[in-house]
């Protein structure tokens, strides 16, 4: 595995770069303090995101990832490498802008990975939010009570979702709900359903210590009609295949999260250094036993970022080639969730009241960061999953 960043993304890199800067800073704490309150700055900006994706080969949409092309050979860097790079940048500015951004939405990836040809079409230009957890299983997306019955040419959703990221501003919603309670796992199947469905009701929004530009809905659904054609994927309950199917669509988000918490590290640790430059050696000549304990503490927190950043990588990497990345998409998020809120926290601490101030954004990047080792999987669902995989335990053998 090359190291360095592929060249033909270095544009897109320099780009998101930018907006990281000169955009998304600017008004970081205008919409941390303006909860709830929509960034309409990102407009724009998710426009010129949607026409830079359909003139290029180098797609950054998260609607890219999972997208089956023409089979090809050798190495390749596709959307996967190129959404992670992006999403480094960007909550280099701001995580909770990237989480609001139109038509970036985890749902988004969930179409992209299972859905066919023609549903592509069909949800091409739509907001999608994702809709899995529920009031009493929160970790465990395989406990999922929210039902859809076959009811002729429609599915019947009954059931309520909280934590759904986006799920008030979103065109539509990716729900997780399962066809028969008995069959367990197997039988969780996702639906696309569209704002405005009769019966689908977004309940209230919560109030968070993050990522507040970002809007949180709980939503009910009862007796919510869907068509059958939204259903992604196979509508078949292949008992054998049990809950991968769904799950498949983690192995492309998760990597995307972690990116999201190796970036917004990125900013806390620049911000550090640059306050305690005159205490740092730039060029990493002094030993590192010889080096001050504030020195050591900065670099220690460097090279686990630098781990995080490699493991995101190559989970995406490992996507983009078609290779099975499920251990590896945990073992990135993961690392990535625990060492981002380290990372943070450490930069507050460190900063002393310049960082715990709110004249300096590293109060509020500690406060974003706490979600990236949340949700798509806690840290503790993440060492449970890589543990099976590396053991080669079924989720009945090792709980």
């Amino acid at each position: 595995m090359n190291l360095q960043n592929p060249k033909k993304f270095k544009l897109m890199v320099d780009q998101a770069h930018e907006v990281a800067l000169n955009v998304f800073r600017p008004i970081s704490r205008k919409y941390d303090k303006a909860e709830h309150a929509y960034p309409k700055e990102l407009d724009m900006l998710a426009s010129l995101l949607d026409g830079f994706n359909e003139g290029s080969d180098n797609a950054t949409s998260s609607t890219a990832l999972g997208k089956r092309g023409a089979d090809t050979t050798g190495i390749q860097n596709g959307a996967n490498m190129s959404a992670a790079l992006g999403v480094f940048e960007l909550c280099y500015g701001d995580t909770a802008f990237l989480l609001a951004m139109p038509r970036q939405g985890l749902g988004n990836s969930a179409i992209g990975a299972v859905a066919n040809d023609e549903q592509l079409e069909r949800f091409k230009g739509k907001w999608a939010a994702m809709a899995i957890t529920e009031p009493g299983c929160g970790s465990d997306s395989a406990a999922i009570r929210t039902t859809a019955t076959k009811d002729g040419d429609d599915y019947i959703i009954n059931g309520e979702k909280i934590f759904v990221t986006c799920g008030e501003r979103a065109d539509c919603v990716v729900v997780w709900a399962t066809l028969d309670k008995s069959l367990g796992r197997a039988a969780i199947k996702s639906f696309v359903v569209e704002k405005g469905t009769p019966g689908m009701k977004v309940e209230r929004l919560e109030h968070k210590l993050g990522i507040k530009a970002s809007d949180t809905a709980v939503i009910s659904f009862i007796d919510c009609r869907v068509p059958a054609a939204n259903l992604l994927g196979n509508p078949e309950i292949d008992v054998k295949k049990g809950f991968a199917g769904v799950m498949e669509t983690f192995d492309n988000t998760r990597p995307l999260v972690a990116a999201m918490a190796v970036g917004c590290a990125k900013a806390s640790l620049e911000r550090i250094k640059e306050i305690f430059k005159d205490q740092l050696d730039a060029d990493y000549k002094t030993p590192y036993l010889q080096t001050s304990n504030l020195a050591a503490q900065i670099y220690r927190l460097e090279a686990e970022w630098e781990a995080a950043r490699l493991l995101t990588l190559k989970a995406c990497w490992m996507a983009d080639n078609k290779q099975p990345n499920s251990k590896e998409a945990s073992i990135a998020k993961a690392k990535a969730g625990r060492i981002g809120s380290e990372i943070t926290l450490k930069c507050v601490e460190l900063a002393a009241s310049v960082g715990y101030s709110e004249d300096e954004l590293l109060e509020k990047w500690a406060r974003d960061s706490k979600i990236l080792d949340i949700f798509e999987g806690t840290q503790q669902i993440q060492q449970l999953i890589i543990a099976r995989r590396e053991l080669g335990k079924s989720s009945s053998e090792l709980k």
